[in-house]
């Protein structure tokens, strides 16, 4: 959510912090729009991050609840190079949107972020995720780190305009995190850790 580390992955580099260097997209226009969304199902955590150590953020589209999220109008070919990534894939092959957009999801391979969603439209344009291939009930929950936490309580005040307080205490409440931090906890590591006031 967060139009900064998207921005790494369409233009490419390495973001401040990060372990991994990305090659970026074919095309490298940063998207000429973005809206909040939410989307039905859930935020959880789990697995460990190559990247940010502790749990990664994965979607459940069929867990109740809504999902804060951001929508950008990005190309098709941009997406694929952007999922490609994330998929620890080389960008530069198109994807096939076809069955995720008749069926809503359609599985690339086993991989945690090789599942495509597609939970609707906006304006009569598709919108697409990517996620694990699990449920949520399946999930090998983790616990995220304070950094990673700090990038989505970005990405929430940027999209939907939450104080940290609001990101804090939702972020505490997902499954992965809830038990182990409590959104005083989450509130106190995301002031030193994130560009928010």
């Amino acid at each position: 959510m967060h139009a900064d580390r998207l921005a790494y992955y369409i233009a490419g580099g390495r973001p401040p912090g990060g372990a991994r260097t990305y090659p970026g997209c074919r095309d490298r226009r940063l998207p000429e729009r973005t809206l909040p969304v939410l989307l039905p199902g859930a935020l959880y955590f789990a697995l460990e991050s190559a990247v940010w150590t502790g749990g990664m953020g994965f979607y459940d589209p069929a867990a109740d609840g809504e999902m804060p999220a951001r929508a950008y109008l990005v190309t098709t070919e941009q997406f694929a190079d952007i999922a490609a990534q994330e998929m620890h894939r080389h960008p530069g092959t198109d994807l096939d949107l076809t069955r995720a957009l008749a069926a809503g999801s359609d599985h690339l391979g086993p991989g945690r972020y090789e599942t495509l969603v597609c939970p609707g439209t906006i304006e009569g344009v598709p919108v697409f995720t990517f996620t694990a291939p699990w449920a949520l009930a399946d999930a090998e929950l983790n616990v995220p780190c304070a950094a990673y936490l700090a990038n989505f309580a970005t990405g929430l005040a940027e999209a939907h305009g939450w104080s940290l307080e609001q990101a804090a205490a939702y972020l505490a409440d997902r499954p992965g995190a809830a038990g182990h931090w409590s959104a005083d906890a989450v509130l106190d590591a995301l002031r030193p850790a994130s560009a928010l006031p």
